[in-house]
């Protein structure tokens, strides 16, 4: 069997996420993986270690008023580091008790090892969610 390269892996993320499929998203990173939010506000963890950590957070997010719909990748950059991928993002949502679209950009930093996620950098505007989410 072959291992799914970096890029499909991150294709499944966006369709999983897509889908609003948290524990297919979660089923995508190593046992030991990690999330880390370097621009974590206040009540967000600035880091997640282990699938259960994960599961438990990405299914708090996914019962929280914002709707994931659409995720658009930017630019895609390959580093010599064939496991290292880094992408510029854009997330289309909507604030669901509002109907309010919204559009938040970010650089995610991935480490892909035999198919699964190791590590996942999100670098996105924790003041533009708490904007978004104040209104």
């Amino acid at each position: 069997m072959t291992m799914p390269t970096p890029a499909q892996v991150l294709e499944q993320r966006r369709e999983l996420l897509l889908k609003h499929d948290m524990d297919g998203f979660v089923d995508l990173f190593a046992p030991d993986g990690v999330i880390e939010l370097p621009f974590a506000g206040p009540g967000m963890p600035a880091r997640l270690a282990g699938q259960q950590a994960i599961r438990d957070y990405s299914h708090r997010m996914a019962a929280s008023p914002l709707r994931i719909d659409d995720l658009e990748a930017t630019a895609v950059y390959h580093t010599d580091d064939p496991e290292v991928v880094v992408i510029e993002l854009v997330t289309r949502g909507t604030v669901t008790g509002t109907g309010r679209t919204f559009a938040g950009t970010s650089i995610q930093v991935f480490r892909i090892r035999d198919g699964k996620i190791v590590l996942f950098r999100d670098y996105f505007n924790v003041p533009g969610l708490q904007d978004l989410l104040a209104v």
